[in-house]
């Protein structure tokens, strides 16, 4: 049954969409030794949040496209197994790994702000955590919507906070960290790009179609782990990156 939203509940809402993201902003930027402009780090953010309604009309687009031509026989990934599985959730990811880099490049790579190899991971997790909270905040909507109490918005915003927002932060931390690497190396800066949103799109499709109906609690730790253990790893490389310098001849 639909339940009316209430001040009280809009607030929660939006509270425990943006609270997580903004945590891991707060975080990265704490780590980060090239302070990048305030307004720059805003604008990626709200531009990444602004992004999701365009990924999920493309995403639906691409389940029209499916129907259509009979390549799967639902958009449900949840019950969709096999090839018809795959077939909708490597895309999905694509969509979503190359929109995030392309909202990044746009508002400020292909800029004059970005001045250090790090710059490149920082625009990149930004941007993804503004993608991911509209993400919370839509999905705790319609959980809201659905009849669910606040206790279950609250809970189903902690699953977010150690899931889903930790793997856009990865997955987009990845393609960031390709690009710093050839930051003093240009010519292999549009191999470093197809080779980080690859990467980043098997890691979120590996993530998707291990979460995506998993009933076990212990899968579902599982797969918590593991995105936990690569956020580790890219706090490695971050700090790898931190110490790139230009190559003396």
């Amino acid at each position: 049954m639909a339940k009316a939203l209430t001040i009280e509940g809009l607030s929660v809402v939006l509270v425990t969409g943006l609270l997580p993201p903004l945590l891991w902003l707060w975080f990265w930027l704490k780590e980060d030794t090239h302070k990048e402009p305030k307004g720059a780090i805003m604008k990626s953010f709200v531009l990444g949040m602004a992004s999701v309604p365009i990924v999920l009309l493309m995403e639906y687009a691409w389940c029209g496209f499916s129907l259509r031509y009979g390549f799967v026989q639902s958009c449900d990934s949840s019950t969709a197994s096999g090839f018809a599985s795959l077939w909708l959730l490597v895309p999905w990811a694509f969509i979503e790994e190359a929109s995030k880099f392309s909202v990044a490049w746009w508002a400020d790579l292909r800029r004059s702000i970005y001045e250090a190899p790090i710059d490149a991971v920082i625009y990149l997790i930004t941007v993804a955590l503004g993608f991911a909270a509209m993400e919370n905040i839509l999905l705790l909507l319609k959980t809201y919507s659905g009849g669910e109490e606040l206790l279950s918005v609250l809970a189903t915003a902690d699953l977010r906070f150690v899931g889903a927002t930790v793997l856009h932060t990865v997955a987009s931390g990845i393609v960031g960290v390709s690009i710093a690497f050839t930051f003093f190396h240009p010519e292999i800066h549009a191999r470093n790009i197809w080779g980080g949103l690859i990467m980043a799109t098997v890691l979120h499709t590996a993530f998707n179609k291990l979460i995506i109906g998993t009933g076990s609690g212990n899968s579902v730790f599982q797969t918590f782990l593991i995105i936990w253990t690569l956020a580790l790893i890219l706090i490695f490389f971050f700090e790898k990156v931190k110490r790139i310098k230009p190559q003396k001849i």
